[in-house]
C-alpha cells in the first residue's frame, strides 16, 4: 500500500471486544479504523463463535466489489470452513493468536490481495475441498466452479462462435436442451447474456 494507511471497518460482536481491538489498533499507524458507509478496503470480523449470527454478518459483507475480510474466531470446525472461505473472507487468525502485530499484517496482506490462513486449518481446508472433489462433485459429472462437464462443453462452442443449432447438432441435443442449459448457466451464476457467460467461463478457467 506504499506506506499509506489502510482503511478497516471493525465488526465485533460485543462491544467489550469492541473496544479491546479499537485500543489495540488505534496506535497503529498503517491502519485507520473508520465507520460505514466510508468505504474501506478491509473488513475486520471479530467472533466469539462461528455460529448463525456470524454467517449473516458474512454474507452481508460479501457483496461484489465489497471490502476483503480478515476473522479473528475461535476454533473453526471442519464442516465450516468451505463456509468461511466461501463467504468472502481472505484470512483467519485465532483470537489467542490476535496480537496487534498479526492483525496488522493480515490486514496488509488482505489489502493487497492475498489470503492468510493457520497452517493446520490450510491443511484441513485442503482435505475438505479434496473429499468434496473425490466424493460429490466427480461421481455427478461436476467441477470446482460449480459447472457440469456438459455446461462446460456448450460454454466452449459458444465461445467458438457456434449457433444454438450448431451446438445441438455436435452434442447430439435438442435446440431446447442447449437453451435451457444456458438458461440454468445465467441463472446460477447471475450472468447477463452469452457474453457474460463466455467470459465467466474464461475467468474461471473452464474453457
Amino acid at each position: 500500500m506504499n506506506g499509506e494507511q489502510i482503511a478497516v471497518v471493525l465488526h465485533a460482536t460485543d462491544s467489550i471486544t469492541r473496544a479491546g481491538v479499537t485500543s489495540a489498533l488505534r496506535s497503529r499507524p498503517e491502519v485507520r479504523l473508520v465507520e460505514p458507509p466510508e468505504p474501506a478496503p478491509v473488513a475486520l470480523v471479530v467472533l466469539e463463535r462461528w455460529d448463525a449470527e456470524a454467517r449473516q454478518l458474512l454474507r452481508r459483507l460479501q457483496v461484489p466489489g465489497g471490502a476483503g475480510i480478515v476473522l479473528v474466531a475461535g476454533d473453526i470446525a471442519d464442516p465450516e470452513l468451505l463456509n468461511v472461505v466461501g463467504g468472502g473472507v481472505s484470512a483467519v487468525v485465532r483470537r489467542a493468536e490476535a496480537t496487534p502485530d498479526a492483525l496488522v499484517r493480515l490486514v496488509k496482506a488482505t489489502a493487497g490481495g492475498q489470503g492468510a490462513l493457520p497452517a493446520d486449518l490450510l491443511g484441513r481446508l485442503l482435505d475438505r475441498v479434496s473429499r468434496l472433489q473425490r466424493n460429490v462433485l466427480n461421481p455427478n459429472g461436476w467441477t470446482m466452479a460449480g459447472m457440469s462437464d456438459r455446461e462446460t462443453e456448450v460454454l466452449r462452442l459458444i465461445a467458438d462462435g457456434f449457433e444454438t443449432r450448431e451446438i445441438a447438432e455436435k452434442l447430439c441435443y435438442s435446440q431446447r436442451t442447449v437453451k435451457s442449459i444456458l438458461h440454468d448457466i445465467t441463472n446460477r451464476f447471475q450472468l447477463r447474456n452469452r457474453a457474460h457467460a463466455v467470459a465467466f467461463a474464461l475467468r474461471e478457467g473452464l474453457i
